[in-house]
Parts: structure tokens; C-alpha cells; sequence
């Protein structure tokens, strides 16, 4: 190796070991090993890939295996991370999420082309297509018996806080008419089948409802996300005017904790173990026969220690229902035990840890009274 090579690299790994660069600009993932030579961001190989596919706005390079001449290593050097995100996410608005690793492809895809290419955050003011208060137009959404992909009309409203969907594009009357503060929205594309798939989840009669949505084009279904966000955002600040703006943005939609397969059995303990898909939706674990299921086949509440509530590894000697998985663990509960048996090991302590991290919280007093209106459990 030149001694010109030698210096730009060792001028590459200085810049690339800053504090600021120690995460992907995009997505936060530990230890990026790839940078735009365009943006002067360090990213991750994940979005690299995203950036690959705007070459008009970004060019990446890997850090390890490409060459880097010296103008290049001046421009990283002068940007990095901590300035590009300064103009990049100057004015990100408070309801709009911004995805990490974990996300799907689809809402970290959009994040990026949202900053980048359509520089919807660099200007203070800027009009964006889901901060208007009202969002209407067509998502394909799955037939709760059919289980065919129809196009429906969807219309969102600020000025009435709810979203309803019609069954005919010049329906009167909605299908359906939600309150937007009972709302939740989560991204499912390997369960609903679909890259862009969207689960909105409601409440009614305080049983959990599923609607099973997608659009071809990404960045439609991800502004459908964010206004969806927006209008609760804003919903919120009328109902709890005290609340500070993060108080509030920690109440907007939010993944599910923990979903997959478990054998359940009925209260008496007896009945055999049966096998079912369950959602734990922070503090009401759900379970349904088939995934895409519009209503959950029985829910139950889940508490915090203080309150009696625990989880356990294994189950309780004597249990006499025949299981085919060997990993159990049991939810005790004041009023009752929770038997469940998991494939592998693996799902049995991921598990644990997530039904423990919700019953090491402490409930707060809108859960107090969510407990006292959840009549619905298990059933056999």
C-alpha cells in the first residue's frame, strides 16, 4: 500500500470512529460500515442497500472494502452523522415516526427517501401530505370472511377524530366509524403477505378488533401511517392539555410487544393443549386461531407484580392436559394460572422477558380502570 493510501485510510477509520458515527444515521443499528459519499452519513449495510436504489441523491461506498481517494475522506470528514442529521431532520414533526433496525423494509425505505430526496424535514413550515388533519383515499383491505383483498375507500379526520371505511366508493353511510384515540396501527408484511402491509387494530365494546390493509405503493401506506399518527397527536393535545409533547407521542401507536404460536389450555387445566397464534399488545395479551383473525378469541389483562400478577418458567406439577411442546411457562394472575407450552427454548425465554418487562411496570391509573372494563378471558 502507498504511503497516500496509507494516510487517507487512516484519515477514513478517525472520522469513522467519532462518537456521532458510531451508529447508522438512519436506522441507529451499532457499528455502520458503509457511508454516502454524497450525504456524508455513516450507514449500516441494510440501508445502504436503500440508498443504492437513489443514486441521484446518494453514492455509498463500503468503508472496508472500497477505495476512498482524499476529496471524498475531506467531505465525510467535514460532514458525518451529527451535521447531515442537523440539516437532514431539522424539523421532523413530533407525531412522525422514525423506524430503526427493527422495522420493516418499507417504513425505513420511506424515512430515507423522506429525508434525502424529498427533503421533507429541512424546512421549518413545510407542507407535508399527512399533516393536514383529513386523509382520504383507497387501501385494499382483507375481507374478514372471505379473506379476499378488496379496495376500499378510508377517510381520516382531525375535525372528527376518527377514521371510517366505506364498502362502495359512493357509500353514504361508513362500515365502519372509529374513535382515533382507540386506534392502533402496526406494519405486518410477513403476516398479511404483503411488503406494505398494515394491521390497524381497534377497540370495540372493549374487544380488540383487526383490519388488515395494504397499498402498492409505499409511500402512500406510510403517510396513511404517519397522518394516522398526526391526528391522534393532535387529538391528544386537546384531551390532556397538561401533558408535555413526549408524554403524548409515547401514547401513539406502537408495535406489539411479542407475537407467534403457543399451545394454551382452557382454565380447568385438564383440557388438552390446543395451538394458537398470540398477540401481547402491552398489557392485553390476545389470541386468535388464525393470525389474520378480525377478533381475538379471548383476551387477558396483564398486570404488574405489585398487583399479583407473574410469570413463570415451566408449569405447575400435576398438570394434566396433553401438550405436544415441552417449553411452558405460566402467567399467574390474581384470579387464575395461564397455562402455555412454546415450540423451542428460544420462544420460551423470549417470551418471559416480554411478558416481564410489561408486569415489572408499574399500571398507571388509565390501566386500573382498563382492567375494571375487561370483562373478556380465556375461554377453554
Amino acid at each position: 500500500m502507498s504511503g497516500g493510501n496509507e494516510r487517507i485510510m487512516k484519515a477514513l477509520k478517525e472520522v469513522w470512529r467519532r462518537a456521532e458515527n458510531s451508529l447508522c444515521a438512519d436506522c441507529g443499528k451499532p457499528d455502520p460500515d458503509w457511508a454516502s459519499s454524497t450525504l456524508g452519513v455513516f450507514i449500516c449495510l441494510s440501508c445502504s442497500g436503500i440508498h443504492r436504489n437513489i443514486p441521484s441523491i446518494s453514492k455509498v461506498k463500503s468503508l472496508k472494502m472500497d477505495h476512498w481517494d482524499d476529496a471524498q475522506v475531506q467531505f465525510l470528514a467535514k460532514h458525518g452523522n451529527a451535521v447531515t442529521k442537523a440539516i437532514y431532520e431539522a424539523h421532523i414533526p413530533i407525531y412522525y415516526y422514525q423506524p430503526t433496525y427493527n422495522d420493516c423494509h418499507v417504513l425505513r425505505e420511506q424515512w430515507i427517501r423522506a429525508k434525502y430526496e424529498r427533503r421533507e424535514f429541512t424546512e421549518p413550515g413545510k407542507h407535508l401530505p399527512y399533516s393536514d388533519g383529513v386523509k382520504e383515499g383507497i387501501l385494499w383491505k382483507r375481507g374478514r370472511d372471505s379473506g379476499q383483498f378488496l379496495p376500499r375507500k378510508f377517510l381520516l379526520s382531525e375535525r372528527e377524530g376518527s377514521l371510517k371505511y366505506f364498502t362502495k366508493q359512493d357509500a353514504k353511510e361508513p362500515k365502519i366509524n372509529v374513535k382515533i384515540d382507540v386506534i392502533n396501527a402496526t406494519f405486518q408484511p410477513m403476516k398479511i403477505g404483503n411488503p406494505n402491509g398494515l394491521q390497524i387494530t381497534y377497540l370495540k365494546d372493549n374487544k380488540t378488533r383487526n383490519i388488515f390493509v395494504y397499498h402498492e405503493s409505499g409511500k402512500e401506506v406510510v403517510d396513511w401511517f404517519n397522518a394516522i399518527r398526526s391526528v391522534q397527536f393532535h387529538y391528544l393535545k386537546v384531551a390532556f392539555p397538561i401533558a408535555s409533547d413526549s408524554e403524548i407521542k409515547n401514547r401513539l401507536t406502537r408495535n406489539f410487544l411479542k407475537e407467534g404460536y403457543m399451545e394454551k389450555t382452557g382454565p380447568k387445566q385438564r383440557e388438552a393443549f390446543k395451538k394458537r397464534w398470540f398477540t401481547l399488545d402491552h398489557r392485553r395479551l390476545m389470541y386468535f386461531k388464525d393470525p389474520l383473525d378480525a377478533f381475538a378469541k379471548g383476551e387477558v389483562f396483564v398486570g404488574s407484580r405489585e398487583n399479583g400478577y407473574s410469570v413463570q418458567k415451566g408449569l405447575p406439577s400435576g398438570t394434566q392436559g396433553n401438550f405436544s411442546w415441552h417449553y411452558g411457562l405460566t402467567i399467574v394472575t390474581p384470579d387464575r394460572e395461564y397455562l402455555f407450552t412454546c415450540e423451542t427454548e428460544t420462544d420460551q425465554l423470549d417470551w418471559i422477558t416480554a411478558f416481564t418487562s410489561v408486569i415489572d411496570q408499574a399500571m398507571t391509573p388509565q390501566e386500573y380502570a382498563s382492567k375494571c372494563l375487561d370483562a373478556v378471558s380465556f375461554p377453554s
